[in-house]
């Protein structure tokens, strides 16, 4: 498979797994992974929040890693990049209120380039309006955003991940092994 450019859409705190995992395999296959955040810029640091399930009613959260940018998001052209990653995390309810961001998202889907999004990355589909007709999986609290949209929220579990056309969409990192897998294809 030839390499492909990644884009990756994150903020401050982003889930810690959700955004390392996926970054460190991409990078592992051969990709060319950026990583951006609105408002920052390359060599800028963002922090990652821990998101655990522990028993209780939601996940709990702790303090991550910070994670060092590598692009900057006032410079890039998402028409350089093969593909968009949205991880999930408390970044989604913030960053989908940029206007440049939802651009990039729709920018994607307009020319059917593969969409990951895993748990809240939903959120920011949802506010670019693409799950309009799309059947999605997210982070069952997030249901709503995708059902409110116009889409169909599918409840697959904590370990699947789902694909319809161009998006790949899963519930929480646990569902790293199918998600990353089922995103590998759309690549090819």
């Amino acid at each position: 498979m030839m390499s492909k450019k990644i884009l990756v859409l994150a903020g401050d705190f982003v889930e810690d797994y959700e955004l390392m995992v996926p970054f460190q395999c991409l990078l592992m296959l051969g990709h060319k992974v950026d990583v951006i955040c609105p408002d920052k810029k390359a060599g800028e640091q963002i922090k990652t929040a821990i998101h655990d399930f522990e028993g209780d009613q939601t996940y709990t959260e702790k303090p991550g890693h910070n994670f060092t940018l590598n692009a900057t998001f006032d410079e890039i052209d998402e028409n350089d990049y093969d593909a968009l990653v949205v991880p999930g995390g408390r970044a989604p309810e913030y960053i989908r209120l940029n206007q440049r961001v939802l651009e990039i998202v729709k920018n994607f889907n307009s020319k059917n380039k593969p969409i990951a999004s895993i748990c809240h990355g939903i959120q920011v589909l949802a506010a670019a309006n693409i799950v309009e007709g799309r059947t999605c999986s997210c982070y069952p609290a997030c249901a709503p955003d995708v059902n409110l949209n116009g889409g169909t929220w599918k409840d697959i579990g904590f370990e699947e991940a789902i694909v319809d056309a161009n998006l790949v969409t899963a519930a929480a990192w646990p569902a790293h092994p199918q998600w990353l897998a089922k995103f590998n294809e759309l690549l090819k």
